[in-house]
């Protein structure tokens, strides 16, 4: 399941993309509804950004004891003491 969001989040990312670069260097500029579509993709540009490194720092964590040293700087802690 968090694949399949990942995969939509990407392709919806590209597509923001695509009308960001047509309204810099296309004609996108020129109608009206193509500039209104190229600065909500603007906006949604930052809230997938965020929503796919959400996504991976979820998918990263998800067994819970974080990452490779984290889990060696606690069994040394329940090894040795503090």
């Amino acid at each position: 399941m968090g694949v399949a969001f990942f995969i939509i989040i990407r392709i919806l990312f590209v597509t923001c993309m695509v009308f960001i670069i047509g309204y810099i260097f296309g004609g996108f500029s020129k109608k009206p509804l193509l500039t209104s579509l190229s600065k909500v993709a603007a906006i949604l540009v930052i809230v997938l950004f965020i929503a796919a490194n959400m996504l991976a720092m979820r998918v990263a964590f998800r067994d819970g004891r974080g990452c490779f040293r984290d889990r060696e700087h606690q069994e040394q802690i329940e090894r040795y003491g503090r």
